[in-house]
């Protein structure tokens, strides 16, 4: 964002602040709210001015088109603390242009990108105190849109709210993460919005993963739509495959959502002399490169988690567990990742901004 793109912001402070009674170490990720939050609303064919108020319910008629018919997209991402106190966003104009993706797709106006980089970057720094520091803790951005319109017709609405709420996040923790191999259920469809973080992608899941789970796998590798025969992410993350020492991951596409921890590990695996290989990959090949002894990692990346491994997998009734690796990618890329977003190496992509 060029500086003459820099808007301004007003904020009203909250005056009943929850921060004093709020232990920022020990929050369950996604249950704390901070004590502002951001707020813009889209009316008369226009966006309105973006404000910074205490967080708050609003109110909505029953009739708003959020509620009939799923106009309603979101974002993911972190603002870190370093050791010095200073504050850190990573890749933030990843995620603007990927929201302007997500609304147009929903046939949803489209928000200035200064009203986005800017919103954020007032809300985290209202909200600084929030922000644990210390590795692997965060805070937890949550931009997103929502169709306010009353009105049942089936058509886009005319009105919008755009809110950026934030959440303190504590470094995660891992259990052993065994997966199953989609054979009936798709995460998304040729010509659908899987490339669009639509919130109808993740309620769809939630049914198929309900399933799972009670067969004992924390997670589903979901396969294309067609044959369910190519694998394309893992639960709501991109997913990486070892085969020997290359890196192997799903192209975008309609389908697949174009994941910015995903788009990070390619270009840092790349520089560390890592052969990636961003090609289609089906389970036969994966459980060919399993028998074969050359199949030695499986990860998934997103933003919360960042990379989760991945300890077995599983298809057609049959599971295939991985043994852990001395120089396993997924510690490596992991940390490399981590040490760029929380200032402790020097940025040679030019990814972190500074709040």
């Amino acid at each position: 964002m060029m500086m003459s793109d820099i808007i301004t912001i007003p904020v009203t402070k909250n005056q009943n602040t929850t921060y004093q009674d709020t232990d920022i170490y020990n929050c369950p990720f996604g249950k704390i709210h901070t004590d502002h939050m951001l707020i813009c609303d889209y009316k008369d064919g226009a966006w309105q001015t973006p404000e910074v108020v205490p967080f708050k319910n609003f109110e909505m008629s029953p009739f708003s088109r959020v509620f009939h018919y799923g106009q309603a997209i979101f974002e993911g991402m972190k603002a870190y603390k370093d050791e010095q106190d200073t504050i850190w966003l990573f890749r933030p104009d990843e995620n603007q242009k990927r929201f302007n993706h997500s609304a147009k797709r929903m046939a949803m106006p489209e928000l200035p990108p200064e009203f986005f980089m800017e919103g954020v970057r007032k809300l985290v720094e209202v909200e600084k105190n929030w922000i644990p520091k210390g590795f692997g803790n965060s805070l937890y951005i949550r931009p997103f849109m929502i169709a306010t319109e009353p009105g049942i017709l089936a058509a886009p609405s005319n009105e919008y709210r755009f809110v950026v709420i934030v959440a303190p996040a504590n470094a995660y923790y891992h259990t052993d993460v065994n997966v199953v191999i989609a054979e009936r259920y798709s995460r998304a469809a040729n010509g659908g919005v899987g490339s669009a973080k639509a919130a109808g992608n993740y309620a769809s899941q939630f049914y198929p993963t309900q399933l799972a789970i009670k067969e004992g796998y924390q997670q589903i590798i979901w396969t294309d739509d067609v044959e369910h025969k190519y694998l394309e992410e893992s639960g709501t993350m991109n997913v990486f495959f070892r085969i020997n020492d290359t890196l192997i991951t799903a192209p975008t596409s309609d389908r697949i959502l174009d994941g910015i921890t995903r788009k990070s590990l390619i270009e840092i695996a790349k520089h560390e002399g890592i052969e990636v290989a961003i090609r289609p990959i089906s389970a036969d090949e994966l459980k060919e490169a399993h028998n074969n002894g050359e199949l030695k990692e499986i990860f998934g990346a997103g933003t919360a988690a960042v990379i989760t491994p991945i300890v077995s997998f599983a298809h057609q009734g049959k599971a295939f567990p991985l043994e852990k690796q001395a120089d396993s990618f997924a510690v490596k890329l992991k940390q490399d990742l981590l040490n760029i977003q929380y200032n402790v190496t020097e940025d040679i992509f030019g990814w972190r901004q500074k709040v």
